[in-house]
């Protein structure tokens, strides 16, 4: 397999006889195992699915090239004893997945074995195999971004004055399992009036009131791939404010779509938008970054940010979602997934985000 292949030269560049794999994301990409527990061991000639009596089955119809095998017990128990027979000295392990509680008494089993194998902190040797989009993976992404608008337009249909918050949250969540979603990548987020001014709010029992900011926060998978889709509505005239903060917003968004290029850092990309905000004056509550790659998982390399040197390239997925908060009034976030093509983002969201689409209620003045 390519993917292998590819992870097997890093192996050599990091001079580790094999890794230890963890995070669920990184053994879908690598092997097809869609379980909820499992762990890869790969060298440079071998490559094992390590699963429990429960996924024996699964894995048959899920991955090819793999040797399985069954495991009882905690990661400890099982494998000193892989490893031993299979003579590997420098082991590589996710350090950002594996909890340090389990490295040391993988440490002590491996002592108790009296091997002279080791144990070496890796960080992204996968993740950083799955930010170029293959064709394949491009496909599913689309996918759940069309399953994202479809869900926008239909929250423009049935929303109202007076509706709850998670009412609103349940029927978008019902909509998109109802039209092919997997379970979805995050909690969607309704947050109205006083509520959007909280980045990542949770959908509560307030009753959405015209005349307010609408922050919508929703994502669907296919097939374990991801989409985020932000929209901030408002029902009837909005004040002065929505509509100055809803510009200022829109035109960061657009300034970043134009000005990325491929080879540019993450924090050269989130300052595009970020010039914008500041030189509005609202610099100070445009509080998180620029935008995060998404694929198998909903937040991903590449980060852009304000402290971040990943590197954009293209076949590279991710956000471009400036925001404003602005505490006891609300806040707006506009929100789209782009993929980098021929050194410039195309987007890969495409709904309505015009200010006067987005004012709802036919009451536009």
């Amino acid at each position: 397999m390519k993917r292998l292949q590819q992870l097997r030269s890093r192996l050599e560049e990091k001079e580790l006889d094999a890794v230890l794999v963890a995070r669920l994301e990184n053994i879908r990409y690598l092997s097809g195992f869609t379980g909820s527990t499992g762990w890869l061991l790969i060298t440079h000639n071998k490559a094992l699915l390590a699963v429990d009596f429960r996924y024996q089955e699964q894995t048959k119809g899920e991955t090819t090239g793999f040797e399985i095998v069954q495991i009882k017990g905690d990661v400890p128990v099982w494998l000193p004893g892989i490893i031993s027979d299979l003579n590997v000295k420098r082991i590589g392990f996710e350090a950002d997945y594996l909890p340090f509680a389990v490295y040391q008494q993988l440490v002590q089993a491996i002592k108790k074995n009296q091997s002279k194998s080791q144990f070496v902190a890796t960080s992204g040797l996968v993740e950083s195999l799955r930010t170029i989009k293959e064709p394949e993976e491009l496909e599913f992404i689309l996918k759940a971004a069309k399953l994202t608008e479809a869900a926008f337009n239909y929250t423009q249909t049935i929303i109202r004055p007076g509706i709850i918050e998670k009412e609103l949250a349940w029927e978008l969540e019902k909509f998109l399992r109802e039209n092919g979603s997997d379970s979805l990548p995050f909690e969607l987020i309704v947050a109205s009036g006083p509520n959007s001014a909280l980045p990542h709010a949770k959908p509560s029992q307030r009753s959405i009131l015209a005349k307010e900011p609408i922050l919508i926060d929703i994502g669907a998978k296919a097939n374990g791939y991801c989409s985020d889709l932000s929209r901030t509505l408002c029902l009837g005239k909005p004040d002065e404010t929505f509509t100055t903060i809803y510009q200022v917003v829109l035109g960061a968004q657009f300034t970043a779509l134009a000005m990325i290029e491929a080879n540019m850092d993450g924090k050269t990309a989130d300052g595009l938008a970020r010039a914008v905000i500041e030189e509005s004056g609202y610099g100070e509550a445009f509080g998180h970054g620029l935008g995060h790659g998404i694929g198998l998982a909903a937040h991903e390399p590449p980060r852009l940010a304000a402290d971040s040197l990943d590197l954009l390239q293209d076949g590279m997925v991710f956000t471009i979602e400036p925001g404003i908060y602005i505490p006891g009034w609300g806040g707006v976030r506009i929100e789209d997934m782009v993929l980098l093509e021929k050194s410039k983002p195309k987007e890969i969201t495409k709904a309505v985000k015009g200010f006067r689409d987005i004012v709802l209620g036919g009451i536009y003045a």
